[in-house]
């Protein structure tokens, strides 16, 4: 397995970028890769000077297929109960997007106690870094600060209807 992920990392760096044809040349055209089909085109036939096609000489090796760089295979977790289908030894969590803070600290707790390696623990860490920043003294202080200044409203000036033309 480690040999193959060696490998695997190895053949990453390096395949190139593939690109959509004259994605280059145009703005309305993205990246993205699109196979190039036309009967007198250059990426088609692999004409010198011309992008690299897709080509099955890129792939991977079978055993690190769709593995995390880390060796594990990654399991979507939006729940806790989620969890309990998960092989900590073969398997790690990757808590989607869309899951709130309070069921996040949850997951991430269990996942603790059943020693699941959980890959987007940065994002976690970076939201409590900002909790910690704002204090509760300190959101007190704010709401405070608001309330001191007075609210001015402006005055409505009429126009004159003597316009300057």
């Amino acid at each position: 397995m480690e040999k193959a992920l060696r490998i695997k990392a190895r053949i990453k760096r390096k395949k190139p970028d593939f690109v959509r044809q004259e994605s280059w040349r145009y703005d309305r055209l993205k990246e993205n890769w699109r196979r190039p089909r036309g009967i007198d085109n250059k990426m088609r036939r692999k004409i010198k000077g011309w992008p690299p096609t897709v080509n099955v000489g890129y792939r991977s090796p079978k055993a690190a297929r769709g593995l995390h760089p880390s060796g594990y295979e990654e399991v979507l977790v939006h729940n806790v109960e989620e969890l309990k289908n998960v092989n900590p030894k073969t398997q790690a969590v990757r808590i989607a997007h869309t899951v709130g803070k309070r069921k996040r600290a949850q997951i991430l707790m269990q996942a603790r106690k059943r020693k699941i390696t959980v890959l987007n623990l940065g994002e976690v860490k970076e939201e409590a870094e900002k909790e910690k920043e704002e204090m509760p003294e300190e959101k007190a202080e704010k709401t405070e600060e608001k309330e001191e200044k007075p609210k001015t409203r402006r005055k409505k000036t009429e126009k004159s209807s003597e316009g300057g033309k």
